[in-house]
């Protein structure tokens, strides 16, 4: 098939609309249907049903659709590949991790990356749901536990863990827990066992789940544990980076915590070039050496 001809289609099937894939591609209208009839007439098929309001693929039409768009996104990533080639740092990057990670821990610290490369543009997708890297669905992964997909660039970047934390009026009003047993007398604030979360926290928290506590809150999301948590509602379970970037939330219990939680950056092998990947995971890198050294520091 005509890759012109292909193109043009994949115009008209993304815009949905013959004049305004025309503006896209510098075409007229009358140049674009003419394409279209053309490629229609090579395959013998109709390829949109055309109304009033605009054009919709018929089932023909989609199915060549989803292979312009494979085509399209295999020459995104070949144009991304001979950008990254030269020495600039730009150019779209899609990031993936949790909302909690995300929100609290990196999204504060991007601003210093866009100051070390003002031309990026990042993506960054904040879900519970793990992404396939090797499918593109992100270029690259943190996650709280080393990933399984293979063909994947993986390194550890740090461990957190699961902890128990208050805020100061909970506290002045309810007192500090004494140890493991007093517990039972506050009330907890806990991600439920069905929530997507790590292994590591689901062990940890089954013996206070089961307990017989006189009043406790689940969430379905750690972040609306952390909510109720400022808001004095009980003793929240929640990451140890919480307590460095909240300062109104008390850890209570220190001894008491859930085993090490791996944190790792991701990405697929395609991408070991890429300078936009190196930069990031060298920037994500150096913020977490920065904060290990601050925290030392306050010991």
């Amino acid at each position: 098939m005509d890759w012109d001809k292909l193109r043009i289609f994949h115009a008209v099937a993304d815009i949905g609309s013959l004049t305004h894939a025309g503006d896209h591609l510098y075409l007229s209208q009358s140049a674009v249907s003419r394409q279209i009839r053309a490629l229609e007439e090579t395959l013998n098929v109709t390829l949109f049903h055309r109304h009033a309001r605009g054009l919709i693929l018929t089932e023909q039409g989609e199915l060549l659709f989803n292979a312009t768009k494979d085509m399209s996104s295999k020459l995104d990533k070949a144009e991304a590949r001979i950008r990254d080639s030269k020495d600039g740092v730009f150019g779209e990057l899609r990031v993936t991790t949790t909302t909690g990670f995300g929100t609290l821990w990196l999204a504060p610290r991007i601003g210093r990356l866009y100051d070390l490369y003002p031309e990026l543009k990042i993506d960054l997708l904040l879900e519970e749901r793990v992404l396939d890297l090797p499918m593109r669905e992100a270029d690259v992964a943190i996650r709280m536990k080393e990933p399984s997909q293979a063909d994947l660039v993986r390194r550890r970047l740090m461990s957190v863990n699961m902890q128990l934390y208050a805020s100061q009026p909970y506290i002045e009003k309810f007192g500090t827990p004494k140890d493991f047993k007093d517990i039972l007398n506050h009330r907890l604030i806990s991600q439920n066992l069905e929530s997507r979360q790590v292994n590591e926290s689901v062990a940890w928290l089954k013996p206070l789940l089961s307990a017989e506590h006189s009043s406790h809150l689940t969430v379905n999301h750690y972040f609306g544990v952390m909510q109720a948590t400022l808001s004095h509602v009980g003793i929240g379970v929640l990451p140890s980076y919480v307590a460095d970037e909240i300062p109104d939330l008390i850890r209570v219990l220190p001894e008491e915590e859930s085993r090490d939680i791996p944190v790792f950056l991701a990405y697929p092998e395609e991408l070991r070039q890429s300078k936009r990947v190196q930069a990031f995971r060298d920037f994500v890198v150096e913020e977490i050496k920065e904060h290990r050294r601050s925290t030392d520091e306050q010991f």
